[in-house]
């Protein structure tokens, strides 16, 4: 599927910060015998947990910091990590693996199949709350498992031996493999989660490591941190850089100029930065399947729960506008919730986006809004909405409130304040459904409709603004049961989904984000993935 403190961070408080990182750029040292990455975020580490992680940073350090069955190569193929050997039987819903053997844990210890049985016991036990492990569901009685039905020792793992694991899925499923390259799937050391209990993940001297690099430098609310090659990595062979610096900078202002500096090797751009460098060797055009919608919270505003008022809000928003004029980094006005790139008809291949387009609920007409925003007003018995959008305090999220916020007080009644907060406490909000109006970004983990609209399926997780529709999750059902193995009647099932989402007005999609960057053209190797977790640095390397 998914991003934060006010800008407390000066300019030359960073430069010391990365100066003492010792930037290979910087000193201006083409020697590469110590392979310094310095990156930049645009927002806080929330955990080191992959039971707890719900966000693209923070899944993007555990796929750096740890290792799992499988990982993305360049074209998002699974290669082996940990798995040497699969065997698939019982029409698909039986994997065996046989596991790497020898491969420790940064603390010395041994990575077994029993780990990742822990992890996905973990997960899934309700005492946990992962928001995530509805992603399990296809492992037999995880749902059950989850919702308290059913003890752990249930569910569809179990340890052949120290090096075979064996998962029974309660249905096939095409892209479990793909699954198993994300973090959430990893295995985890059990003696760290006994020790650590409810810090494990929460700093860096409260995690263990089994990936191409080991967290350091970072206490759970710092804005720097370190990734440290890991010389236990079964793969080290591969791994050339010796460190990543990764730190935070909400502003592109503060990173760029850090990056005009020799500071660090890499910046996101916004708005006239992107149109000032589209010429520059070093630019990097990404439009990952990454959106923002606008939610709003039938829990917390009844009006909300009225039709016409939800299309009336949609409608008051000129989303090429935004895109064009606001955020001016090349996002693209959404087409629907689901966005470009995300599979194709496998009959046709006609792209999804175009296949399941509802152009009224992303379409902008000022005048109709007006007309049903007095409709539903007269249908709920309210004639003012005063609301509170809460959001991230990075520039452009603040960019996008402000916009949002003066596109819906051209609706009649309709006051909008907007909320700033860090990008932690903005997940925890959301999470928590604590909101009235909230701008939410989803990242897909990989290229599949269902992994947005599973979103919206009742009882969801991250399905935080109330909306429940019967015809919606009978779609979703049928698409991962009765039709999972059979493509072209699953791809229906799922245009038919997000067509019922959008016509229900469920969620206001407002753009795809795109991610231009500044990457020095001397870093060379980095893995991208833009339907899933983004940056795999176990090959990269700083050339000379």
């Amino acid at each position: 599927m998914n991003k934060k403190q006010v800008l407390g961070v000066s300019f030359a408080t960073l430069a010391l910060v990365l100066a003492g990182c010792g930037s290979q750029s910087a000193s201006n040292n083409s020697k590469s015998k110590s392979q310094i990455l310095n990156w930049t975020e645009n927002g806080e580490l929330a955990t080191a947990d992959l039971s707890k992680a719900t966000d693209t940073l923070s899944f993007n350090v555990l796929m750096n910091t740890q290792e799992g069955l499988y990982r993305l190569d360049k074209s998002g193929t699974p290669q082996n990590a940990l798995a040497t050997k699969t065997k698939i039987t019982n029409g698909g819903k039986t994997y065996t693996f046989n596991l790497r053997k020898g491969v420790k844990w940064s603390d010395g210890s041994t990575v077994t199949a029993k780990d990742f049985v822990n992890s996905w016991r973990r997960t899934v036990n309700p005492r946990t709350e992962s928001q995530d492990a509805f992603y399990l569901y296809q492992v037999k009685n995880a749902e059950a498992v989850n919702s308290g039905k059913k003890p752990v020792s249930s569910l569809g793992i179990k340890a052949l031996s120290n090096y075979k694991l064996q998962v029974n899925l309660s249905k096939p499923v095409t892209y479990f493999k793909k699954l198993l390259a994300w973090p959430l799937f990893y295995p985890v050391n059990q003696n760290a989660i006994n020790k650590y209990g409810k810090k494990y993940g929460t700093s860096a001297k409260y995690t263990v490591s089994n990936g191409p690099f080991v967290l350091k430098k970072w206490n759970g609310t710092n804005k720097s941190w370190s990734l440290v090659k890991n010389n236990d990595y079964w793969d080290k062979k591969a791994v050339k850089l010796d460190k990543i610096n990764e730190l935070v900078a909400e502003s592109t202002t503060t990173s760029y100029n850090l990056y005009s500096s020799k500071k660090v090797d890499e910046t996101l751009l916004s708005g006239q930065q992107v149109k000032n460098n589209q010429n520059n060797p070093d630019f990097v055009k990404r439009l990952p399947t990454a959106t923002s919608r606008l939610e709003l919270n039938q829990n917390k505003v009844k009006a909300f729960k009225n039709l016409d008022i939800r299309k009336a809000f949609s409608l008051a928003i000129d989303r090429k506008q935004l895109t064009k004029d606001v955020l001016q980094d090349g996002s693209e006005p959404a087409k629907g919730f689901v966005p470009a790139n995300m599979g194709n008809n496998p009959k046709t291949g006609q792209a999804f986006d175009e296949e399941a387009s509802v152009p009224s609920a992303v379409s902008y007409n000022l005048t109709q809004a007006k007309q049903l925003l007095k409709k539903g007003y007269a249908k709920t018995g309210v004639n003012k909405l005063n609301l509170t959008l809460l959001v991230s305090d990075t520039d452009s999220s603040k960019d996008v409130a402000e916009f949002l916020q003066s596109s819906l007080e051209k609706l009649p009644g309709v006051k909008v304040t907007i909320q700033s907060i860090p990008f932690v406490q903005l997940i925890s909000r959301q999470a928590a459904k604590n909101y009235q109006l909230t701008v939410q970004s989803w990242q897909s983990v990989f290229a599949d409709p269902i992994n947005y609209l599973d979103v919206y399926e009742k009882g969801a997780s991250y399905n935080t603004s109330g909306y429940v529709s019967a015809k919606f999750d009978k779609e979703i059902s049928e698409s991962e049961n009765q039709n999972a193995n059979k493509p072209e009647q699953r791809w229906q099932n799922l245009v038919s989904a997000e067509k019922v989402l959008m016509n229900d007005q469920g969620t206001v999609p407002l753009f795809q984000q795109a991610k231009p960057q500044l990457i020095r053209s001397n870093v060379k190797g980095i893995v991208y993935n833009p339907a899933g977790v983004p940056f795999d640095w176990k090959t990269a390397y700083i050339k000379n």
